[in-house]
């Protein structure tokens, strides 16, 4: 028995050391982990967008707003950049339509008179469970710097929105990544390693529809994936959605979304021949991109080198789509840029995956 046992240890040790990519992977991951984990978690979050009126009538800028202006302009963390970036407007209506589709995220609105009793009003994007109370700490910490001592009456725009509601849209992005992860990529690697390519030995099907098909295939399957966990999610958070067309556009957003994530880990597939290798990317992948995601913690938090990956991660502008339907009622006006983005990136990675294929076969 001890024998046997030695001879399958020294033959499964020996595949392992016969493939340096996955040893260079097992090493390289936990690093990774500490860079990306550490650095996308907890963070400082600085740069944020907050617009400051002062209500009509205003005939001149009070000494309060004056002085609360100039401390938020240069209000920051020990050894951080300025905490807000401020925006003066003479406007109130048009800093609430801002703040509303998401260009700021905090409206403070000083009284046009001068009164010890007058109320500071500042309204909050409430769906960033983080923000809202930094841009209230930074409000009154400016007002007790200038001496002021006005009451501050915060209006959460969203309502309370707890973390597990913030972080549940999040879950259904996984949800929508581990189901491509196991179906198109895994499809397509163990047809390669049993020899059945469908579509290249046996039908005279092109191997760009061989890509197009577990595409399809594998976009259905995350996309019933993301659906059932979007129902969980619904049920467990407590989160009311406000409307039948706020439901079917939750829905065009996950199809968009599953359809670019499948792309992409299916163009992962092509460049690979066993399941071991394409799973250790996948880890890597699946790391890179739900921390970058926003999922965890808002990207504000993130340094900017880190910050730079979003712009690539579709799991990003996914995230932020549902978040802005789900959380705050939003509509294709705020996330369109979003739905390009996806659907620009399944575009790209369709085609790397056609080309790869070819690559891998000829």
């Amino acid at each position: 028995m001890i024998k046997g046992a030695f001879a399958i240890f020294m033959r499964d040790f020996k595949k392992f050391l016969s493939n340096p990519f996955v040893i260079i992977i097992t090493m390289f991951m936990p690093i990774m982990y500490l860079i990306i984990f550490g650095n996308a978690m907890g963070g400082t979050i600085t740069h944020i967008p907050i617009a400051v009126v002062q209500e009509e009538p205003s005939v001149s800028d009070t000494p309060l707003f004056t002085s609360a202006v100039g401390i938020l302009r240069t209000q920051a963390q020990r050894d951080y950049p300025r905490t807000f970036d401020l925006t003066v407007y003479t406007d109130e209506l048009k800093a609430k339509r801002d703040l509303k589709a998401g260009i700021i995220k905090g409206v403070v609105i000083f009284p046009s008179t001068v009164s010890g009793n007058r109320p500071v009003r500042l309204y909050v994007d409430s769906s960033d469970y983080m923000t809202p109370t930094i841009i209230q700490a930074g409000v009154q910490s400016a007002m007790l710097a200038g001496g002021a001592h006005n009451p501050v009456m915060v209006n959460k725009i969203y309502g309370d929105i707890r973390y597990i509601q913030f972080f549940g849209v999040g879950v259904i992005v996984m949800a929508i990544f581990m189901s491509t992860m196991m179906g198109g990529g895994i499809a397509l690697i163990k047809d390669r390693e049993m020899g059945i390519i469908e579509g290249y030995l046996v039908t005279p099907v092109k191997r760009s529809s061989i890509i197009l098909g577990m595409i399809g295939s594998g976009t259905i399957r995350a996309f019933f994936a993301g659906f059932i966990l979007f129902i969980v999610d619904i049920l467990v958070t407590g989160i009311v959605i406000q409307s039948t067309e706020d439901f079917l556009l939750i829905l065009f957003v996950l199809f968009i979304a599953s359809l670019g994530v499948t792309s992409l880990m299916v163009s992962v597939a092509s460049r690979f021949s066993n399941q071991q290798e394409y799973a250790s990317v996948t880890a890597f992948f699946s790391l890179i991109l739900f921390m970058t995601s926003g999922a965890f913690y808002p990207t504000a938090g993130m340094p900017d080198w880190l910050r730079w990956i979003t712009v690539i991660n579709p799991e990003y502008y996914t995230v932020d789509a549902l978040r802005s339907i789900i959380l705050r009622g939003q509509g294709l006006d705020v996330i369109g840029m979003d739905l390009v983005a996806l659907l620009l990136f399944s575009t790209i990675t369709i085609l790397i995956g056609i080309s790869t294929y070819r690559r891998t076969l000829d």
